[in-house]
Parts: structure tokens; C-alpha cells; sequence
């Protein structure tokens, strides 16, 4: 079976996989045909897994086009570069920086943007170029434009864009500052995640248009947010289901050390000790996690594992001033939690815990998103009803 050969059936196996689990919308099934996802993805990658973010080791074309063909025809993500471009290989770097997205994720932001002839779209992150050919293929080109922070990812998919036949506006830029030029546009879509929407994204998008983004807070969990604009300038919708893409650059923040909350002493430093009923393993999952961080802001948590199978949730606030233990030990009821800082981490983690338990444990669809010039406010079920945050 020839190169093409091998892609085309590829390509006919993965429209079959997306269209039975009612992943690829009608409208875009054209787009998808046309615009085969191999054309945008480079040479060297590491692919993802089903259901997972964890990519795996380097596949180099040349040297295993099989498994590199197979990676490109699976529902998966590839992940396209590390560390901003500073890592090459062989294995993986640090933090995943671009990559070319899951298909049926894809398809389903395309989807949420509610497409029609004529409008005028601006995407963020162009990655590899593929989202923003689908766009061209489906608008014309003449009505997309494209941004992307990193200036050789942006030439190479400039590269492919051209190749196949496609010519939105591309540019280098900071993606936070939207595309002033071409302003307003109809639609906004975002193809990495966000913990504050940029006001130029609102001001940048008719009265009416919708902004497509990744959506998530410090503490982690992330969903897809689908704000329409209003005339007043602001921007509200719910979320549309999970995602997990990878943080605008603007808006990474630090993680400090461990030791840089301890101030040099051995743990538990001035913690304080105390027992709860709460395992640890409760607040895990990706929705808990955001339902959690919509209430304790600017703190994330990190696990440190051991070889018996327990494991410390560490949590941390982005002042580097509070910080929390909780032991999760097998067959426990009870756990030891030990806390320190003007802010009690562990309790505000088990309270907003508590909140989600008595709401019904809401998923994704059941919260949505308001954006004004004052701020964003997350919410449940109506903007009415605003989640409650820590501080409050």
C-alpha cells in the first residue's frame, strides 16, 4: 500500500470512528474530506492517547511512517513541540507547548461556533494550521484569520496553509490582543485555554458573535466556555464539556517549589495537624477539580506518590504564603491533613467539595461563564446563581 494509500484509508477509518459516536457535525463532514489532517501535521511528533493527554515517546516519519500514520488517523491528540520549541528529543520535554488537537474536540468547538456563510472568523493559536484550514475550506479564506504567539510554528503552518491551497491572514503576535485590523469579527475561537478572557476578544467580536475557548481555573478542570456578546460589551454562556488544551502563554503562571513554602525548614515546618474523612481521591477528577477551583482561586494542588500506592496532595497558593498536606494512605477512613498560612487550603478545598456534593454533583454543562469590563463570575444553572468563591 502506497504513502497516499495508507492516508486515504486513514482518513476514511477516523470519519467512520467520529461519525459513530456523532463526533463530526454534517456540516463539517465536506471540510473534513477536504482538508485530510496529515497535510498539518509536521514530521516529528509524539501522539497522544484516547482519553488521555499523556503523549507518548518521539515518532519520527522517516523512520516509522506506520506508526506515524496511525497516529494521525486515531481520535487523539499529537503533541507538535515541548518547552516553547526548546526541547527536540528523543523522549519528551518538560511541558507540552503546541500541538495538533484531538479530532472530535475539534469538530465539536467548530461545531459550538455556529458557523454560517459569510462570517468572519478569528482563531487564536493556529498551531499546526489545520482548525484554521477547516475554517477556510468552510468560509473561504478571505474571512479567517489566524494568530499564533510562536514565530516558527506560525511559518510552518503558513507553509501548509499555502500548500493546500489555503490563505488566511496569518500573524505572529500575542494572541491576548486579538486582531485589531480586521476587527469586528463574528466569531472567535480559541485553540488553547484561558483563565481570563481577554477584553480585546470581547471587543473584537460583534454584538451578537460568539467566542468558542478553553476555559479553566487556577486549581485546574477545564471545559469548553461558549459566550455570546452582548451589545453592552459583555459576554456570558455556559460550558460546553470538558477539555484540557494547553495555557495561553500570557496567562501561565508559576508554580512554585515545596520548598519555597516550607522557608527552609523540614515539613511540616508551622503546619498545623488535623484528621478529615475527605480522601483526597474525592476531589480528583477533571470536573470535581473544576467545580473546586471555581471556588478557591489562585491555588492549584500537586500529588507526590509513593512506592506503597499512598500518595500527598499537596495544595499551594500562587502567593506562596499558604500551603496544605493531605496523606491519602489505602483502606483509610481517616486522613492526616496538616495546614499552614493565613489561608486554611485544605478547608476551603473540603468546603467547595461540600458545595458540589449539595448542588448534585453538576457536571461541565450545568455552569457557565459571565465577562464584563469588572471581571468574570462563574455561575450554575443562571447567572443568578453565582458559584461562591472562598473569599466570599
Amino acid at each position: 500500500m502506497t504513502t497516499h494509500e495508507k492516508a486515504e484509508a486513514g482518513l476514511r477509518r477516523l470519519a467512520s470512528a467520529l461519525l459513530a459516536k456523532g463526533a463530526l457535525p454534517g456540516e463539517w463532514l465536506p471540510a473534513f474530506g477536504a482538508v485530510p489532517r496529515h497535510l498539518f501535521v509536521p514530521d516529528v511528533i509524539w501522539p497522544g492517547q484516547a482519553g488521555m493527554n499523556r503523549p507518548r515517546d518521539r515518532v519520527i516519519r522517516s523512520e516509522e511512517p506506520d506508526l506515524w500514520c496511525e497516529a494521525v488517523y486515531r481520535d487523539a491528540p499529537i503533541t507538535t513541540q515541548w518547552d516553547d520549541g526548546a526541547y527536540t528529543g528523543p523522549g519528551r520535554g518538560k511541558i507540552p507547548s503546541s500541538s495538533n488537537s484531538m479530532p472530535s474536540m475539534v469538530f465539536a468547538m467548530l461545531d459550538a461556533l455556529s458557523i454560517d456563510d459569510g462570517h468572519t472568523v478569528l482563531e487564536i493559536g493556529t498551531g499546526t494550521g489545520w482548525n484554521a484550514a477547516l475554517l477556510s475550506h468552510r468560509l473561504g479564506s478571505n474571512n479567517v484569520v489566524t494568530v499564533e504567539v510562536d514565530e516558527p510554528s506560525a511559518q510552518a503552518a503558513s507553509m501548509r496553509l499555502q500548500k493546500a491551497g489555503f490563505h488566511p491572514t496569518t500573524v505572529v503576535a500575542d494572541g491576548t490582543q486579538g486582531y485589531a485590523p480586521r476587527a469586528r469579527y463574528d466569531r472567535v475561537i480559541a485553540t488553547c485555554s484561558t483563565g481570563r478572557i481577554p477584553s480585546a476578544w470581547l471587543e473584537q467580536t460583534k454584538p451578537g458573535g460568539v467566542i468558542v475557548a478553553p476555559w479553566g481555573p487556577t486549581y485546574g478542570g477545564e471545559a469548553i466556555a461558549r459566550l455570546t456578546v452582548a451589545d453592552d460589551g459583555t459576554a456570558s454562556g455556559r460550558f460546553a464539556g470538558s477539555s484540557a488544551f494547553m495555557r495561553l502563554r500570557s496567562q501561565r503562571t508559576k508554580r512554585p517549589h515545596v520548598r519555597e513554602y516550607l522557608r527552609g525548614e523540614p515539613w511540616p515546618a508551622d503546619g498545623v495537624k488535623s484528621l478529615t474523612g475527605l480522601s483526597p481521591d474525592a476531589v480528583g477528577d477533571w470536573p470535581v477539580m473544576f467545580a473546586i477551583g471555581l471556588q478557591v482561586p489562585e491555588a492549584f494542588p500537586w500529588m507526590e506518590s509513593y512506592r506503597d500506592g499512598s500518595y500527598t496532595l499537596w495544595l499551594r497558593d500562587t502567593a506562596v504564603v499558604s500551603w496544605a498536606t493531605a496523606d491519602c494512605e489505602p483502606d483509610r477512613s481517616e486522613f492526616e491533613v496538616v495546614q499552614a498560612g493565613p489561608r486554611r487550603l485544605w478547608d476551603e478545598v473540603e468546603a467547595a467539595y461540600g458545595w458540589w456534593v449539595d448542588q448534585g454533583r453538576p457536571g461541565f454543562e450545568r455552569f457557565g461563564l459571565t465577562v464584563t469590563p469588572e471581571g468574570e463570575r462563574a455561575w450554575l444553572d443562571g447567572p443568578e446563581r453565582p458559584v461562591p468563591t472562598a473569599n466570599e
